[in-house]
């Protein structure tokens, strides 16, 4: 039996928007990559929501890429998937 690997596409490098580039930096990097480097900036600048941890509140930089004021955990990855070619 082949022994599985983990999802290539996943892995494969993408580059960030120029809005997402503001968060994550410009280089190419695997999707796995943007995810850590959005969460570290998001804890770095206290952007979990207090009362619900799931939502993120945006801050200037987030804004174009969220386009609105706060979204979930979900959403957040959804939105920033359009970032990503």
């Amino acid at each position: 039996m082949a022994k599985k690997t983990a999802n290539s596409k996943f892995m494969a490098p993408v580059t960030p928007s120029a809005a997402l580039a503001e968060v994550v930096g410009a280089k190419a990097i695997p999707r796995t990559e943007v995810t850590k480097k959005l969460w570290a900036y998001i804890k770095k600048n206290g952007l979990q929501d207090k009362k619900n941890k799931r939502n993120i509140n945006a801050d200037a930089k987030l804004q174009p890429i969220f386009k609105k004021a706060q979204v979930t955990m979900f959403e957040m990855t959804k939105l920033v998937s359009k970032h990503l070619s």
